[in-house]
């Protein structure tokens, strides 16, 4: 998926409320599909390995403690699920002894609520500065003159205020830290996102087998949430396009229905225990699809085989993007992003979030690793006809890239053999 927020999907200006009332989408779901097994989620003992190996690589990297707020990286470290606003929670880890949770004092029981590590909860309250509560754990731990790994979506009023409280702050990435633990997921980290996609694939084609003529993208969408709610799985809203809509890799405000012979992408998400997964399925519906349809698809189908014959362990990620676009320049798109071709990245990190650190993307000099996941999503856009865009996601394995599920293996054959 290019982006998971903000863009334009069927659920608003894209098409009018969805046919079947919920219940019934609910009901039909339930009577065609069985839920599909589920693995338990993160243990606490498994984020106290996630704390030790932080602690690890602080020490390596020379770093006294990193400062962690409200978001996916939080949670991963800790279990606290909280949001984000005025009022600062956040995670201080120092590079020995246990961390604290920095919070209001009227939200202390609500956090608590999903701590799941041995953390000290110290609270301020509304007139006074929360920032002071972490310059003074780190001066009582003796790693106030240490260097600060800031979380990299941390934002800018956090560091700015601790320097207030700690005059001569060395401020500096926690990127080493939290992307080191994050970037390599484990296996029970793998086995959550194998479950989302399995429940992701099967939603796409469950909800590509009842899609009729003149119907919206909202209906569509209702869909998959359906199958989704029946298997298992957490859904946000897909990404829904039809005809030339799917020329624009994040929509178009056009009203848009479901026509013989047009183009349907649907690219969607879901979630397993907070754990992602990221697919896309492009076909021509009720209708054979012409020569230029067939042909594009087959060249995107061809696109995401470069890409994981691109990567292997030690390669830089950037060469899996420059692979894929070597070769749509030498069948006459781009050059480079431009358009008709291929205009967005090849593919992106995945986990805890949609989108997380790193992307195949030209330019990213960071050695693919086992552990590693990733979307493959090379489309190829022709504004003002369509666009096919197919993504299935994969995991590094020490021979190589091993994916969570099988790409489509033809325009005719969208969701696989029985399609």
């Amino acid at each position: 998926m290019i982006g998971r927020r903000g863009f334009l999907t069927g659920a608003g200006a894209l098409g009018t409320a969805m046919t079947l009332p919920a219940e019934r989408l609910f009901a039909a779901a339930a009577e065609a599909l069985k839920p599909l097994p589920i693995p338990p989620p993160i243990s606490s003992a498994e984020r106290l390995e996630r704390i030790a190996k932080a602690r690890r690589l602080m020490q390596l990297s020379g770093i006294g403690s990193i400062v962690v707020e409200s978001g996916p990286s939080l949670e991963y470290f800790t279990g606290v699920q909280w949001w984000r606003s005025e009022r600062l929670t956040a995670v201080v880890i120092p590079a020995s002894g246990d961390p604290i949770i920095v919070t209001p004092f009227f939200e202390k029981p609500s956090v608590a609520e999903s701590l799941s590590i041995p953390a000290e909860i110290r609270t301020w309250n509304e007139d006074e500065e929360p920032l002071r509560l972490v310059a003074d754990f780190l001066k009582e731990r003796g790693v106030s003159a240490a260097p600060v790994g800031f979380e990299e979506t941390d934002r800018f009023f956090i560091l700015d205020r601790l320097r207030q409280q700690l005059p001569g702050l060395r401020d500096v990435s926690a990127n080493p830290v939290v992307r080191g633990c994050r970037m390599i997921k484990s296996a029970h980290e793998l086995q959550l996102m194998q479950s989302a996609n399995d429940i992701m694939l099967a939603s796409l084609g469950y909800a590509a087998a009842r899609t009729t003529e003149g119907m919206t993208p909202t209906d569509i969408d209702a869909l998959i949430a359906a199958a989704q709610k029946q298997l298992g799985g957490s859904y946000d809203g897909g990404l829904i396009l039809l005809g030339e809509a799917s020329a624009y890799p994040h929509g178009s405000h056009k009203p848009q229905r479901v026509k013989r012979g047009e183009v349907v992408l649907m690219d969607c998400t879901c979630a397993v225990h907070g754990y992602q997964a990221d697919i896309t399925r492009t076909y021509v519906f009720g209708a054979d699809p012409t020569a230029e349809q067939r042909k594009v698809w087959d060249q995107v189908h061809r696109g995401q085989q470069i890409a994981i014959q691109a990567a292997k362990v030690g390669v830089p990620a950037g060469a899996v993007d420059d692979a894929v676009r070597a070769a749509y320049e030498s069948w006459g798109y781009g050059p480079g992003y431009k358009l008709p071709g291929l205009s967005h990245r090849t593919g992106h990190g995945i986990g805890m979030e949609v989108h997380e650190p790193i992307n195949l993307v030209h330019g990213e000099t960071t050695p693919l690793a086992p552990g590693m996941c990733f979307s493959d999503e090379p489309g190829i856009y022709i504004p003002g006809k369509f666009g096919i865009r197919l993504e299935d996601c994969w995991h590094m394995i020490e021979t190589g890239p091993k994916f969570f599920t099988e790409p489509a293996p033809g325009i005719d054959r969208p969701f696989g053999k029985d399609s």
